[in-house]
């Protein structure tokens, strides 16, 4: 009895709290769709001359504005809580659309963040201001963007192009709904975003391993 008490306690126990702290504070096992079916981004141009899709990867998707250089903070900050924690996951990317020209500040942003991160997950797509307002329509959100077409939210985008967040009751069993995650918070990144990053990872994890048994 007494050595199956310490089993519980090497082997058990422990597996019991990652399980626990790998899930955070949401509740969910499954991220709730919040828009579905969501537009493909359009043929816009890159900073790195390649086509950039949604489809097929799980997106962090920003929208930067005219105001550029002020967003530099939460571009760190998202680098530092989103980005250096998943890049490892081959169909993760950030892409952040931003209207004609920025692009010269954008790579100011990109030679200062590049001394510190491998940034070949980031993607940067550039368009006009009524362009970018109109793509961001078809994500249906509750809030707008601001003047200068930018915010400081930023988006999850699954691979079958639907928008997911936080629908439903909470740990307190209060209602919660979370459709964008502000990059100027770093707690904002680093609880709520963090966790509901890697639950939608772990959704995919699962389904590759369930593709792969019935291929054996």
């Amino acid at each position: 009895m007494g050595k199956k008490i310490i089993l519980i306690i090497l082997f058990i126990l422990p597996l019991v709290v990652y399980m626990f702290f790998a899930t955070g504070v949401n509740q969910f096992v499954n991220l709730p769709t919040i828009t579905k079916n969501v537009n493909e981004l359009p043929n816009w141009n890159s900073l790195s001359k390649h086509k950039v899709q949604l489809k097929e990867k799980i997106t962090i998707l920003g929208f930067l504005g005219d105001d550029v250089l002020t967003e530099k903070g939460n571009l760190f900050n998202l680098n530092q809580k989103i980005y250096n924690k998943n890049k490892e996951f081959k169909d993760f990317q950030i892409v952040m659309v931003a209207p004609k020209g920025t692009e010269k500040d954008i790579q100011s942003i990109i030679k200062e963040l590049g001394t510190i991160s491998d940034l070949s997950g980031w993607n940067f797509v550039f368009s006009s201001h009524d362009s970018i307002s109109n793509f961001y329509k078809s994500l249906q959100l509750t809030e707008n963007l601001n003047p200068a077409i930018g915010t400081t939210n930023v988006y999850i985008i699954d691979k079958d192009l639907n928008l997911r967040g936080r629908k439903g009751k909470d740990l307190k069993g209060e209602e919660e709904y979370k459709e964008g995650y502000n990059t100027i918070s770093a707690a904002d990144l680093h609880n709520n975003m963090s966790d509901d990053v890697k639950i939608i990872l772990a959704e995919y994890r699962l389904a590759l391993k369930r593709n792969n048994k019935r291929k054996i």
